[in-house]
């Protein structure tokens, strides 16, 4: 099933696309087989974690955990872009299901980025086989995000000969998905030569896998505490059998796990809209349809509409370029994260308004969706810390590049606007170069200890990235020909506005809230950056949404 297919002079990894639309088709016949609307409220209201249900997704009648493993250990190769469709349309039918699905992959990075050959050929054979059931173990209750605080040891454990034939684990971990349940796990743990990953079996004198939390939201999922008393771990579980990698080996795949949270946050997203579209149009208010109605396409569906298609545009490219050979995409995959899961958040949380009081009862599925949703906003890595990964990474390399990072956006922007003039691409290049100056500006004036000022700079870095992406693919559609083109083109317009009025906005936070800088500084780097310019990116924008709802609602 796997491919390797020549695009743009790269080679691309993963399914060629009948073998992944088959994937895909295996996942919404679920829907139709055991996990039906009924049965996904029941696991919700209850807080039943589906352990037979989630395990006979990994039996042999389906295997879609085959998905994410190398064809050399038992699996079909799937690439980023493979998992990414799959796991966003898993996060489609139910959010914890797709977190325990996922924790499975998660747990599995270790293995997969740092392990030898014979640890690879056993864990992930079990994996492919259907046997295991893993999570991941890092986060503890007083480090969170930051790994640098671990405090749970790995002690050396030697025979009398002096050499070390395994270790001794003691601590804790918090929040683990499926940690309840999990019949091995990958846990970080600090070694006298620094942090490392170990696997340990469910069943392990000492290892205590606790009750699982109760949760505002996924609670399709389990999630819970882990303890360690004394845990040997032999020397052959050391993933990798070198002590000290476990840093290097996670901040490897973050840029790939963030982009699969992302595509969990889409997913759940686009549940909403699939749910609040189709009731506008049969809802009669006062004479006409909800559909027909700007107070609530323009304000509840058009623009989250709009940003999923900006996330999914974003996601796309950055999951071709991890497919492609890349593999130094931490902040890229911050980004994605970031933007995907903030945009699903709040199209969940409009959904339960544009439904009314409708949209406040368990049936209607979408104060589901809401709460399960905002995890996506909180694990793997907070909202909070993805911003300070943009932002501090990206004004690095604006300083590094001296302007050039976003320069070269800003003039592939006027470039692509030259061709494409009606899909917003000016205005993200006006973007792009009032950042570009914003960031010289920060920078300068030593005001990137500021972490409200650094968050500004990742909201405007965030849009900027994201709006380049929607304007690339509204150019690959139309060479194409493909009849998705127009609407593309019609939400990158309208993305571009929004993009424009969030480094507007920004930019005049940074420049008059600091109190850095007088009103002449402030006037004259208005008109440096073109400041006016930026605000007739207002220009139709209401055509624009009128267009796209009529397409949403086939008017």
């Amino acid at each position: 099933m796997t491919t390797s297919t020549a695009t743009a002079g790269r080679n691309l990894k993963g399914l060629d696309l009948e073998s992944r639309q088959m994937v895909i088709d295996t996942v919404r016949q679920l829907r139709k087989r055991f996990l039906t609307k009924k049965k996904i409220l029941e696991f919700d209201k209850n807080e039943i974690f589906p352990e037979d249900t989630i395990r006979e997704l990994l039996g042999e009648d389906i295997g879609l955990q085959l998905l994410f493993i190398p064809e050399e250990y038992g699996g079909i190769g799937g690439g980023a872009r493979d998992c990414c469709e799959v796991i966003r349309e898993i996060s489609n039918i139910c959010l914890g299901i797709a977190t325990g699905f996922f924790a499975i992959q998660l747990g599995s990075d270790p293995i997969l980025v740092g392990a030898t050959e014979e640890q690879k050929h056993k864990w992930l054979g079990s994996i492919a086989e259907g046997k295991s059931l893993v999570a991941y173990a890092v986060t503890e209750a007083g480090a969170g995000s930051n790994l640098a605080a671990l405090k749970t040891k790995a002690d050396p454990v030697t025979n009398d000969a002096g050499e070390i034939i395994g270790y001794n684990i003691n601590g804790t971990k918090q929040f683990i998905s499926t940690g309840g349940y999990a019949d091995f796990i990958t846990v970080l743990a600090n070694t006298p030569d620094g942090p490392s990953f170990f696997v340990v079996e469910k069943g392990t004198e000492g290892f205590v896998q606790g009750k699982g939390e109760e949760k505002h939201g996924i609670r399709a999922s389990n999630t819970s505490p882990l303890s360690f008393t004394d845990v040997f771990v032999p020397i052959e579980n050391l993933i990798g059998g070198v002590p000290g990698e476990g840093m290097r080996q996670a901040n490897k795949v973050f840029g790939y796990t963030r982009l699969m949270v992302a595509a969990m946050g889409l997913g759940a997203g686009e549940a909403a809209l699939d749910i609040i579209i189709p009731y506008a149009k049969e809802r009669i208010q006062f004479g006409s349809s909800l559909s027909e109605k700007q107070g609530y396409t323009h304000k509840l569906i058009v623009p989250n509409a709009v940003r999923l298609e900006a996330a999914t545009a974003y996601m796309e490219e950055v999951a071709w370029r991890l497919d492609s050979g890349e593999d130094d995409l931490q902040v890229e995959g911050s980004i994605a994260k970031f933007f995907a899961t903030e945009s699903a958040n709040k199209a969940a949380d409009d959904a339960i308004q544009a439904l009314g009081g409708y949209g406040y009862i368990h049936e209607f599925e979408v104060e589901k969706i809401k709460r399960d949703v905002k995890i996506t906003c909180i694990y793997e890595g907070t909202s909070e810390i993805q911003q300070n990964i943009i932002s501090t990474f990206r004004w690095k390399i604006t300083r590094k590049t001296k302007g050039k990072y976003y320069g070269d956006i800003s003039s592939e922007m006027e470039e692509l606007n030259n061709t494409l003039n009606d899909a917003g691409c000016k205005f993200y290049g006006l973007a792009a170069r009032a950042l570009n100056d914003t960031i010289m500006l920060v920078h300068d004036n030593k005001l990137t200890r500021k972490q409200d000022i650094m968050f500004a700079l990742s909201d405007m870095m965030t849009h900027v990235e994201v709006g380049a992406s929607m304007a690339r693919k509204a150019k690959s559609l139309i060479e194409a020909g493909d009849p998705e083109a127009e609407k593309i083109k019609a939400m990158s317009r309208i993305f571009a506005n929004e993009t424009a009025r969030v480094v507007a906005h920004n930019m005049l936070k940074i420049l008059m809230g600091s109190g850095a800088f007088d009103h002449k500084i402030v006037s004259d780097f208005m008109e440096t950056i073109s400041y006016n310019k930026l605000l007739c990116s207002y220009e139709n924008v209401i055509k624009d949404m009128d267009m796209v709802a009529d397409i949403l609602f086939e008017r």
